[in-house]
């Protein structure tokens, strides 16, 4: 009988979690580009970061950070793939704010630098609407981008 007593509030606590959790993520994807940390985040749902970043993965898999920058990246690809803007414009406009740690990720989850991705889209997905573009150009989540090994002539 206390085993199921306790279950209850465990449980309910459990539900209560998630649905910050749902919270969260869909702010991520409203507010990429705002200048969003793990602190704000958590302060937001009433959690702690320590406690927001181990829910979450639990839940998703990933870090909030790491959905985050996995958000921006897929802005991103679809920004750089219009070619109207630099990479560095990019950058800022999907709310990184260095440079370098935008295209360190960027390569992690595509495969290539954003100047390369940039060069290759305008090809590959010339013609193609751009929601099937977005879809066939999705980054890689959860996991890096495979490693390529050289090739010896």
């Amino acid at each position: 009988m206390i085993g199921q007593v306790s279950s209850k509030p465990a449980a309910a606590r459990r539900l209560s979690d998630l649905a910050r959790l749902r919270r969260v993520r869909d702010r991520i994807d409203r507010e990429y580009a705002q200048p969003l940390d793990v602190e704000a985040l958590a302060r937001g749902a009433h959690m702690s970061a320590g406690h927001l970043s181990r829910r979450f993965r639990e839940a998703y898999g990933e870090s909030p950070y790491s959905y985050l920058m996995t958000r921006r990246v897929e802005r991103a690809m679809a920004l750089l793939r219009r070619g109207d803007l630099s990479v560095t414009e990019v950058c800022f406009t999907v709310g990184c704010s260095s440079l370098g740690t935008f295209s360190t990720r960027f390569a992690e989850l595509v495969g290539v630098p954003p100047g390369v991705y940039r060069r290759q889209a305008a090809r590959s997905t010339e013609g193609m609407p751009p929601c099937v573009a977005q879809q066939v150009t999705r980054p890689v989540r959860n996991r890096e981008a495979p490693v390529t090994e050289p090739r010896l002539a």
